[in-house]
């Protein structure tokens, strides 16, 4: 895989962050029109000269950016959106109105990220995460029709990945910009859940599918990574991918002969051993810097111990 990238249609566009001087880990949409730039999920703060140069390339400048749409607060998707208000004050952020407070002020987003990626590894993934002004949020709560770049585009709630999870559809072009909600795939057929905590919900992910699915997407836009069709492969492949991981969590979590950080420890290895079957190992690293093994046990383990605890440790079909 290569930083190059393709137009998804006319006046839609999209960029590679590379991350950490990474190619495919982070993409960032780009619509264009008469009305102005809008951006989905613009990335970290680490990223922005490379965001700024892929834009250049394209002829856009930041202050040319009038929208930034959410698919949610995530420090790889959101975290660069109040530096880029600091240099441009007008843009307007769409998020859903469970994220919108901690654009507003994110001393607990920051907080919980922290808890989980280290401090150390705050500042070298991230950068920083700056407030965005009040003034500058539109809140969503899913099933608004905003006008983007001259574009009508849809918003459906998406919950599953993330409890304030937003999708987008453009019904011109038929692509929907999806987020983490149909899983991370690059140039390879296998498709990987991103499960992190806190709030991992494989019922509402389920339904959040079928909201997709119901636009009829040509294409989904994925921000792990870039533009794929086949929609209704993509979701059963995660699917399948989420109920595999979820029956070792469980059998996991059953083995009371095991500590935790042993528990953590097979998933990691039965997983990435998967992974690397799948498409190779040096591929399997890319895939790792796009969604960490580790942090998945985390989120569907305590997923699966809630359901536990609610007397019940089978899987929704």
């Amino acid at each position: 895989m290569t930083g190059e990238t393709r137009p998804l249609a006319a006046g839609l566009d999209y960029v590679d962050l590379n991350f950490l001087g990474t190619p495919g880990i982070i993409a960032t949409a780009v619509l264009q029109g008469s009305a102005g730039v809008a951006l989905i999920d613009p990335g970290p703060a680490t990223t922005l000269e490379s965001l700024r140069a892929s834009l250049a390339r394209k002829g856009i400048k930041i202050s040319d950016v009038s929208q930034v749409l959410l698919t949610h607060i995530h420090l790889d998707h959101a975290g660069v959106t109040g530096t880029l208000i600091r240099e441009n004050p007008e843009i307007e952020v769409f998020v859903h109105e469970r994220g919108a407070a901690h654009m507003v002020d994110p001393v607990k987003l920051i907080a919980s990220a922290t808890r989980l990626y280290g401090e150390a590894d705050m500042e070298r993934l991230w950068g920083e995460f700056l407030p965005v002004p009040a003034r500058n949020i539109r809140p969503l709560s899913g099933g608004e029709t905003i006008r983007v770049s001259g574009r009508d585009i849809e918003v459906a709630y998406t919950p599953g990945h993330a409890s304030h999870h937003v999708s987008y559809f453009d019904p011109a072009s038929r692509v929907a910009f999806v987020g983490d909600t149909a899983g991370i795939r690059r140039d390879s057929p296998y498709v990987m859940p991103p499960t992190p905590p806190p709030d991992i919900d494989l019922e509402q992910w389920r339904e959040s599918e079928d909201r997709i699915l119901a636009w009829h997407p040509d294409t989904l836009f994925l921000t792990h990574f870039g533009p794929l069709h086949g929609a209704p492969v993509q979701f059963q492949q995660l699917r399948e991918n989420i109920e595999s991981w979820s029956r070792l969590v469980r059998r996991l979590i059953a083995d009371a002969t095991l500590s935790e950080e042993q528990r953590q420890a097979t998933f990691v290895e039965d997983a990435l051993r998967e992974l690397r079957r799948a498409v190779g190992g040096q591929e399997a690293e890319q895939y790792g810097r796009a969604g960490r093994l580790d942090y998945s046990w985390q989120g569907l383990s305590r997923y699966w111990r809630k359901r536990g605890h609610r007397g019940t440790t089978e899987e929704t079909q």
